[in-house]
């Protein structure tokens, strides 16, 4: 069938001037130079098509109506031809006309042979038609094609003018005219390569772009619900467990008569609700910590520890914790003080529930291009090893250290966990101050 490039190949150019179209083709890109050629050679048949019937009518003769009919079955077999091969282009029909693509150059073929020999007024077509033998046949076998028929031009051209010998102009003209289809022919199966490859390419970066942007989402929600699990277990989580464990010791007094001690201790729970709701409101704002408001961090650990020791005594745990500051205090970027906040309120709920310990020390050190902070306590102590899987256990044990892990490595510092069985804990970290957050 023709040479018709699919239509997806056929955008139109974006932003042409409206100069002319001659400068509009100049601005063009290669697939509306193709359509553009398209259109020309399919308008240049029809009108050499018209232009050599009109001439053989106009010059008579006894069988001018059989030629006649002959340039509209070649029209009609051109026409038919051209419009399913677009209509297939364009997946309007389920026909797949490309099977037939050769019958059909070989009936146009043909057709022009015959009415070439009525007339050599239809000599002309034979440029089209080379575009044709590009387009349909192997390389070889077009040229071929094309230097026989340029060999029945040149002879039809000599019969007409009924000379012994082929003027010069009816040799040169047919020749030159092939070989200018020829160039012509294969510039264009290169630019429709071009424009194929450039189609392939776009629709490949499309779809790069939609992966890269579904990947992105899915990145940015996973981050969020990391984000979200670690809030949850540093805050809510530790929270409301203190809340259970307050509400028994209150439990407890009230059997035992001891109303003041519980009423001390449901004011505790209801403290503890209320800086629970703060935490939980703040980080669905992704903002910082209620506790870090219009204070340092060093006061912030000061009060940490001053509520772990109230919180485990009223809960009937008698626990001491305190903080110790190495070197001068100084301002930490936001990142870093929430990050130090969350460990030592993590690690002092687990000295607080698990680790039966007399005594916790928070130990914050400022080293000029690093903060470090050091969680002890002289509990029973654990297996590290052990724990480093217990976050995949149904009740999500283990989760802490896995998320302060998290938390540390997003900021460039490193986690170091010491214990043993029966020898209590230490929680190491360090953070460095001269970078940001890894991206």
């Amino acid at each position: 069938m023709p040479a018709t490039p699919p239509p997806q190949t056929l955008e139109k150019a974006g932003g042409i001037p409206a100069k002319g179209p001659l400068a509009a083709l100049e601005n063009a890109s290669s697939a509306a130079i193709l359509r553009v050629l398209r259109v020309t050679l399919h308008t240049g048949f029809a009108v050499l098509l018209a232009v050599a019937l009109v001439r053989m009518l106009m010059a008579g003769g006894p069988l001018r109506w059989l030629w006649a009919g002959a340039a509209v079955v070649l029209a009609a077999v051109y026409l038919a031809g051209t419009v399913v091969e677009k209509r297939h282009a364009e997946a309007r029909t389920g026909f797949n006309p490309r099977r037939y693509g050769l019958l059909w150059l070989g009936l146009v073929t043909g057709l022009w042979a015959f009415l070439l020999a009525g007339s050599a007024d239809f000599a002309w077509l034979a440029f089209p038609i080379f575009f044709l033998h590009l387009h349909l046949l192997p390389r070889r076998a077009a040229l071929l094609a094309i230097a026989l028929m340029t060999v029945a031009v040149v002879a039809s051209q000599w019969a007409a003018a009924g000379t012994p010998v082929p003027h010069a102009a009816a040799i040169v003209g047919p020749v030159l005219g092939a070989v200018f289809s020829v160039i012509t022919g294969l510039a264009y199966a290169a630019l429709y390569r071009e424009a194929e490859n450039q189609r392939r390419a776009a629709d490949e970066l499309r779809r790069t772009r939609e992966e890269l942007a579904r990947s992105q989402h899915e990145a940015g929600v996973l981050a969020e619900r990391e984000r979200l699990a670690r809030e949850i277990h540093d805050t809510l989580a530790q929270g409301l467990s203190s809340i259970v464990l307050l509400g028994r010791a209150a439990e407890k007094s009230l059997m035992d008569g001891d109303t003041a001690m519980a009423s001390e201790r449901v004011a505790r729970v209801q403290q503890t609700a209320t800086d629970n709701l703060a935490e939980a409101r703040s980080f669905v704002r992704g903002l910082s910590s209620p506790q870090l408001e219009g204070t340092t961090l060093v006061e912030a650990l000061r009060r940490l520890c001053g509520t772990t020791e109230t919180g485990a005594a009223a809960a009937g745990v008698a626990l001491r914790c305190r903080l110790e500051v190495d070197g001068e205090p100084q301002e930490l970027p936001q990142p870093v003080r929430v990050t130090l906040l969350r460990a030592a309120q993590a690690s002092l709920a687990n000295v607080r529930e698990h680790a039966r310990a007399a005594n916790a020390v928070v130990t914050l050190a400022f080293l000029g291009s690093e903060v470090t902070m050091d969680i002890y306590d002289d509990g029973t102590g654990f297996d590290p090893a052990g724990a480093a899987g217990a976050a995949d256990t149904a009740d999500g044990s283990g989760f802490g250290l896995r998320s302060l892990r998290e938390r540390v490595n997003a900021l460039n510092g490193s986690l170091a966990v010491e214990s043993a069985p029966g020898e209590g804990t230490v929680v190491a970290i360090r953070l460095p101050l001269g970078g940001g957050p890894r991206g």
